[in-house]
């Protein structure tokens, strides 16, 4: 068993060189040690807010750009609205307008068929009463080739016209 137990010796000069060596460490490497400790614990919580802050101002610029587009998206069907009334209205102006000259030209075309069928019954009525003057005339004078036959028609023609 000497061989898994220690001797004294062996633990007295083993705890003299620990005691030694942590006081070493101690002096030396401890405080070098908890500063950077402490300085990249500072880093990493300074890092951590850090990336707290830019979190929060990609939501701020998120919800700015989502205002944004909603501003654009309200202002796009504004415009496609105005458009499309602007449309219908000139649409709606254009149709009045052609109404209107339609109404124009049915009133000029009734105009101008009312004055060519006027003009034409009086052309056909003095074609009929210069035909009738003439039939009329031929008639007058076969039947009136004696001045007895005049007499009689002249006091016929009397007894059939009636004065006022």
């Amino acid at each position: 068993m000497d061989l898994v137990t220690p001797g004294i010796g062996l633990i007295f000069w083993t705890g003299i060189i620990f005691a030694f060596l942590l006081f070493i460490l101690t002096k030396f490497a401890w405080k070098p040690i908890n500063k950077m400790i402490s300085a990249r614990s500072q880093s990493i919580e300074d890092a951590l807010n850090q990336a707290e802050k830019a979190r929060e101002e990609m939501k701020q610029l998120q919800a700015g750009n989502e205002k944004i587009i909603a501003e654009a998206r309200l202002e796009r069907d504004k415009m496609m609205r105005e458009a499309k009334e602007l449309k219908d209205q000139i649409v709606a102006e254009a149709k009045s307008e052609a109404q209107r000259e339609v109404e124009k030209l049915k009133k000029s075309a009734a105009l101008e068929i009312t004055a060519q069928k006027s003009a034409a019954m009086e052309e056909m009525r003095n074609q009929v009463l210069d035909l009738s003057v003439i039939v009329a005339e031929k008639v007058l004078r076969r039947e009136l080739k004696s001045k007895p036959d005049n007499e009689k028609l002249v006091d016929e023609l009397l007894k059939d016209v009636k004065f006022n």
